[in-house]
């Protein structure tokens, strides 16, 4: 592709001067570059790609972007006002705008968005349609899988351009992706040219990246800002918001947007209202109300919290896609759930264990309310918090366990390169602080091996140990190295070996004792 036709679309960038030249990849990472790349420099949080242009080039880059004034290079350099924005318009040209010849739907919030997003996926596929997804756990395009990432939800938009591509190459006409704020704020799904925005919930989450949670909030809203601010594609659907009307940030949103609305919730004025909801261990059951009908909704999916994510994905697929709500009904309880997600792990033992992602205070404390309708006995909590991220959750995370388990046991989640005995301590002052007694209601073990093996050996029959905060993931970081970790296989060991019976290795740890 020559660098003019790449450019011709993106704003912002002025190109006055330069030579046309051939280009053959588009890169942020000056790693990646090789002889005719477009090279992208976007400050980061730990490093400014403007101090690698010169690498760049070097490396045979054809031309570059940046924010900063003309840098002397020997390469075309066009200078943007937003070097993120500009690398998700080229990234989106680079593989033929592929989101406009898909129906978008994003997917957003703080708790809730994965279960939502695979749920109106399986709806979307049960409907008959021909539906891609990006998401926390995967990516799926027709009956292929693709890992997405360790800790990461909304890829690069270079890889998130090159699934959309891959989904219209098969023939998709729909992606359901999973949106998160940082993808928002950092424009990685700039491109994407959504149709339908949904909302779980905004709650208390990743403070540390964005200052306040009105900055949280705003990005999150952009979302939807953008359906009004974003054209209806030519034969597309007419753009739509759905809103939580139970979430505090309902009146916020609404004010958003002046795209079209509808409302799910508890609140009788939602446009898709439940009542008489019923929760245990078989899932959860209540009546729906729209469309001046009612319909019993049943999913296996635990927890009351999960009730407001089926609402989502049962007004998203109705309202915004065109569902039958006869076949939304039949495809709703088929949707067992998400892996690592309140997800029972069974080798026989008399008590039950749960693996769960919830990495949030208010998640946390849905996952404990959850664990705590499935037993007569006690609630055994196993959870960290992770380093270089929101310091407040250490307090607040560790006070609703030691309101809502009986048992706490506070552990290592991605430390990162913060000390976990200073993290550890920060919980531990937050447990203190609600009546919590180290060594009877609450215990540190660094390892979270150890600290699987602890809560396997204290739980008595009928009681439920949870663990929560690694869920799916497959590595826990510290320093700046990836462990293999996988929190399932940790407790099925654990409980192996309490059985005595066969069963997988606790995964190693750094923080292994010896």
């Amino acid at each position: 592709m020559l660098l003019a036709e790449l450019l011709r679309q993106i704003s912002g960038i002025h190109t006055d001067g330069f030579p046309d030249v051939e280009v053959n990849s588009v890169t942020a990472d000056s790693r990646r570059v090789e002889p005719g790349a477009v090279f992208v420099a976007i400050r980061g949080s730990a490093e400014d790609g403007h101090d690698y242009l010169k690498q760049a080039e070097q490396a045979g880059a054809a031309a570059a972007v940046g924010q900063r004034p003309a840098p002397g290079l020997g390469i075309p350099y066009l200078q943007s006002a937003d070097s993120r924005l500009a690398y998700a318009q080229l990234a989106a040209v680079w593989h033929g705008h592929p989101a406009r010849n898909l129906t978008m739907v994003g997917v957003t919030g703080t708790d809730g968005k994965t279960t939502t997003a695979n749920l109106l996926f399986e709806i979307l596929r049960s409907a008959g349609v021909r539906s891609g997804l990006i998401s926390t756990v995967k990516a799926q395009i027709d009956e292929q899988e693709l890992d997405t990432g360790l800790h990461v939800t909304t890829p690069d938009p270079m890889d998130l351009q090159a699934l959309l591509a891959q989904m219209v190459a098969a023939g998709l006409t729909h992606c359901v992706l999973e949106v998160t704020s940082h993808g928002l704020a950092q424009h990685r799904v700039a491109a994407c040219e959504f149709d339908i925005g949904v909302i779980t919930n905004i709650t208390h989450e990743h403070l540390d990246f964005h200052g306040s949670y009105e900055a949280y909030r705003e990005a999150k809203g952009s979302l939807f800002r953008g359906l009004s601010a974003s054209p209806r594609k030519q034969g597309g659907l007419e753009k739509l918001a759905v809103l939580n009307i139970d979430d505090q940030a309902f009146g916020y949103l609404e004010q958003m947007t002046t795209a079209r609305q509808v409302t799910y919730g508890f609140d009788p004025a939602a446009d898709f209202a439940a009542t008489d909801l019923q929760a245990g261990p078989e899932g959860i059951r209540f009546g729906l109300a729209a469309h001046s009908r009612a319909w019993g909704i049943r999913s296996p999916l635990l927890g009351t919290h999960n009730a407001s994510n089926v609402l989502a994905a049962v007004a998203a697929a109705v309202e915004g896609l065109g569902v039958e709500m006869a076949s939304v009904v039949e495809a709703v309880p088929s949707f067992s759930g998400v892996p690592g997600r309140m997800e029972f792990i069974e080798m026989g033992q008399p008590f039950r264990a749960i693996v769960d992602f919830a990495h949030t205070p208010n998640a946390l404390k849905n996952a404990l309310e959850t664990a705590r309708t499935l037993t007569d006995g006690r609630v055994i909590a196993v959870f960290g918090s992770a380093g270089l991220r929101d310091r407040a959750k250490r307090r607040m995370m560790a006070e609703v366990s030691a309101e809502l388990a009986d048992l706490t046991v506070l552990t290592a989640e991605d430390p990162r390169t913060e000390p976990l005995e200073s993290i550890l301590a920060e919980m531990a002052a937050g447990a203190i602080s609600k009546s919590g007694r180290e060594g009877q209601t609450f215990w540190r073990v660094p390892d979270r091996g150890e600290a699987l093996r602890f809560a396997v050996r204290e739980a008595r029959p009928g009681d439920v140990v949870v663990s929560c905060g690694k869920g799916h993931e497959q590595s826990m970081c510290f320093g700046e190295i990836e462990y293999p970790w996988d929190d399932r296989v940790a407790m099925r060991a654990a409980l192996a070996e309490h059985l005595g019976v066969e069963g997988p290795q606790v995964p190693v740890l750094p923080t292994r004792p010896a």
